[in-house]
């Protein structure tokens, strides 16, 4: 038996693990290589205040703006506070950030930042960095599982998780038990064809956490990048905010710049700068990012630089072929400002949670600073936890004996992205809906490879409840049959629990201006 389990290695599981007690035993467990996940892969920086100009106010109010005032402000404040001080104490501990010839911190700019506030590691693969900097600070006390997938939470009578029932891709299952469960599995960007997140990212632990009767909220929210490398209908990585912070500019094939009607022009908010981006291709227009002013190119961003040579796109024209994909769940299993979700004994942290931080649009570079600072505040509060006693009896389940009879994983991306995607309505919604079959199947019964396509299932069904749900636009968000906010839904999230119909509830507090 352990201590504490972590399903995910991304820096938030990465975070926690390091910071929890030497002397528990924790168990990491993740269903690829430790190194495969969106963390490792992210472009975009840290966002923290360190320039005199900027302030920790500064950087709440551009949060909850980009957020269209649906975050949940408290912790926003406890985001921007405490990952500013874990960003600091990385950096004291060896994290290698890029700094100017003076030595001094280099910071960047990007979208709906008034300030420059974004560190970086290695230009353009600071989430790499960032990862092996974790990784090397990991103490012996963690046991890392790699290649296994957890398929079910196993609780007891009383309804509290007591650890995970898992297989591996031999199709070889355990059960492992554990005081605490921590779900950091990351987002589902791959339940849509494009997309910068890694193939496998499918919301396994929401659908986990949700199947286990966890409330889950804000799937409607899912924030969709402007800028994806594209070339003969495929993506080749993301193309960071942080180029047009270094002075790129949006313009389509017809040479017209399709930001000029903003006020921050190219680095307006990503809900915006990714619906221009499709409105243009709707259109039957290419756009492009013009990088010609940039200097040096290759050498800041050195990952973007290699995508396009893998891609066959020359960087000599001035030009990176763009379009809009999957990026970031701004919504996810529903917890408290330290993790807790509705499950006792269940935890969640990172892009799996919802804290309300990034409210319906996630600011960019605030991702990589979740992680870092929710992770502090869950290991902080499992070390302070109080002993207790546990029932380790395990109550068996109750499954359908069907199997699915829902269409292809491929099927599926492309019609979560031509009905789910970054314009809904409630025709197409509706449509999809009925076509996603969501009968709660025994997993143990499942292979490696079908357990991922089930919980894919489930998650894409709980989007498109959400987005059937919320009535309005708002954020990431769009509704074409409701293009509008409605006043009347400000700060109202739409929770989903098993076997229960959706509830509206609110954000503890409203924002105060």
């Amino acid at each position: 038996m352990s201590k504490t389990i972590i399903i995910g290695s991304g820096v938030a599981a990465l975070q926690c693990a390091r910071l929890l007690p030497k002397d528990e035993d924790i168990i990491l467990i993740t269903k690829r290589a430790l190194r495969q996940h969106s963390s490792y892969f992210a472009q975009g920086g840290i966002a923290a205040v360190y320039s005199k100009e900027d302030s920790l106010q500064s950087h709440e109010n551009d949060t909850i703006q980009a957020g269209v005032f649906h975050n949940h402000q408290s912790n926003v404040q406890t985001l921007i506070q405490e990952g500013q001080m874990q960003t600091h104490q990385l950096i004291l501990e060896g994290f290698p950030v890029d700094r100017l010839s003076d030595g001094s911190i280099s910071l960047g700019l990007e979208g709906a930042h008034q300030h420059k506030r974004i560190l970086h590691s290695g230009g353009d693969a600071t989430g790499k960095h960032l990862t092996e900097h974790l990784i090397n600070l990991l103490p012996s006390n963690v046991t890392i599982f790699e290649n296994e997938c957890a398929v079910s939470l196993l609780k007891n009578q009383y309804g509290r998780v007591i650890g995970i029932h898992s297989i591996d891709a031999d199709c070889t299952h355990r059960q492992i038990f554990a005081e605490a469960v921590i779900i950091a599995t990351g987002g589902c960007g791959s339940l849509y064809s494009y997309t910068s997140n890694c193939t496998n990212s499918f919301g396994d632990g929401i659908a986990l956490a949700y199947l286990a009767g966890a409330k889950i909220t804000d799937m409607e929210f899912v924030q969709f990048h402007p800028t994806l490398l594209y070339h003969d209908e495929q993506t080749f990585g993301l193309v960071s905010e942080a180029v047009r912070g270094a002075g790129a500019r949006l313009i389509n094939s017809e040479g017209t710049y399709i930001m000029d009607w903003h006020p921050l022009k190219d680095l307006a908010p990503r809900h915006i700068t990714a619906k221009a981006v499709y409105d243009e291709r709707m259109r039957g227009i290419d756009v492009f990012l013009k990088i010609d002013e940039i200097e040096n190119f290759e050498g800041k961003f050195p990952t973007i630089s290699n995508n396009c040579k893998k891609a066959g796109i020359l960087l000599n024209n001035g030009l990176l072929p763009i379009t809009v994909g999957s990026h970031f769940l701004m919504g996810g299993i529903l917890t408290n400002s330290y993790g807790a979700t509705s499950i006792e004994g269940l935890y969640a942290i990172g892009e799996a949670a919802c804290t309300g931080v990034h409210g319906a649009n996630r600011l960019a570079s605030n991702s990589l600073l979740e992680g870092i600072a929710f992770g502090k505040r869950l290991a902080d509060h499992l070390s302070n936890k109080n002993p207790e006693v546990i029932d380790w009896q395990v109550v068996e389940e109750n499954f359908e004996n069907t199997h699915p009879t829902s269409f292809a994983i491929e099927d599926l991306q492309k019609e979560m992205f031509a009905s789910a995607g970054i314009i809904r309505d409630k025709k197409s919604l509706e449509f999809l809906l009925k076509k996603i079959d969501s009968t709660k199947l025994n997993p143990f019964k499942l292979t490696f490879s079908e357990n991922e396509a089930y919980f894919m299932r489930i998650t894409a069904s709980l989007i498109v409840k959400a987005a059937l749900e919320r009535e309005e636009s708002r954020g990431a968000h769009i509704r074409s049959d409701f293009p509008n906010d409605s006043p009347s839904l400000a700060q109202t999230i739409f929770v989903q629990q098993i076997q229960n119909p959706i509830q509206k509830e609110y954000w503890h507090e409203p924002i105060k201006a």
